[in-house]
């Protein structure tokens, strides 16, 4: 077993067999890795799922090696006193020896490439709004209030417009360039957004996963980028707890407390199942809850947001059955009626 802690130039590797007895340490650069690793017999190489993790994975596999990946946070408990390549490199062998152990699906170049589409949308919109909150927050400083969202934008272009609004001149100015910005950012978002339409309609996996209410061409898009194997997962808890959707756990002494989601597992997944649940908790999505549903019983005792997250966590659990078993989404309800 070798362990790899990865760099962009130096790498420290962790030779060691399979009881634990150290054959080797090593610091190469990234060409003599390639070279070494090529002159190696087939062995299992284990590297921390950081971000370059998924291209050595690729390449090393191509090489005959088994590649087993760790999320960084299990390989922490098991770095010895000072913290260092070395120190690292044996940890992550150290950690990856446990029966126990969790590993990390590597992803493939497809995935990859959909993970930075979708990344690409996700950073324009953070600029935009910060661009809108800039916006707002210089009209605020002249006592002009503009209430949050997107939509608020034609009436704030209307008062950067009005004479009798009181902005000096430069004020205007800096203001209008905001506008432009924001316009900019918006047609590069709706371009994105095109992309992402037309790549989640090229896989039957996408098409299958919107068939279910409240799941469009971003969670699809997610899904396929950012989510391993439904194999792995024995069952569709298991995918929800992955997601972090179910309550963190404080039990103790046989007594079961449970509190908040965990929020532990991928989030751009999570997210965008909330938002997806919480559409169909809209005034307009309600009309399509069956009176009497689970949906319908919640609504009517429990906070929105709380039926957002059990119906997001329903949602993963659906997603998982879809996937594994090939087949389009059925509506609880109507099959049980």
């Amino acid at each position: 077993m070798i362990g790899v802690d990865l760099a962009k130039r130096a790498f420290q590797l962790h030779g060691a067999s399979m009881t634990g007895h150290v054959q080797f340490r090593k610091k190469l650069s990234r060409e003599q890795f390639k070279r070494f690793m090529a002159d190696q017999p087939p062995a299992i190489v284990v590297m921390e799922a950081c971000a370059s993790a998924n291209f050595w994975a690729r390449e090393l596999a191509d090489l005959g090696h088994e590649i087993k990946l760790i999320a960084p946070q299990y390989v922490r408990p098991f770095v010895k006193r000072q913290k260092n390549d070395a120190a690292d490199a044996e940890a992550i062998v150290i950690a990856a020896q446990r029966p126990e152990m969790r590993f990390v699906e590597p992803k493939s170049e497809g995935a990859q490439a959909r993970a930075v589409l979708f990344r690409s949308r996700a950073r324009l919109v953070r600029q935009r709004t910060e661009l809108v909150n800039a916006l707002r927050a210089h009209l605020y400083e002249f006592g002009l209030t503009v209430p949050k969202g997107l939509a608020q934008l034609k009436r704030i272009a209307a008062i950067v417009e009005d004479p009798e609004s009181g902005l000096l001149e430069l004020v205007r100015e800096e203001c209008r360039d905001l506008i432009d910005q924001i316009a900019e950012k918006t047609a590069r978002i709706n371009a994105r957004m095109k992309r992402i339409r037309a790549v989640a309609a090229e896989t039957d996996t996408a098409r299958r996963l919107q068939t279910m209410p409240g799941v469009g061409p971003l969670i699809a898009l997610a899904v396929e980028a950012f989510a391993p194997d439904m194999g792995h997962f024995r069952r569709g808890r298991d995918f929800a707890a992955w997601l972090g959707l179910v309550p963190r756990q404080h039990s103790s002494g046989g007594k079961e407390r449970l509190g908040r989601v965990s929020k532990a597992g991928q989030i751009d997944i999570r997210r965008l199942l909330i938002m997806g649940a919480m559409s169909r908790l809209n005034w307009l999505g309600r009309r399509s809850v069956p009176e009497g549903s689970w949906l319908a019983r919640m609504l009517a005792t429990k906070p929105k947001m709380l039926v957002a997250i059990a119906l997001a966590n329903k949602m993963a659990r659906a997603i998982w059955a879809m996937l594994t078993k090939d087949a389009e989404y059925r509506n609880p309800a109507l099959t049980s009626a």
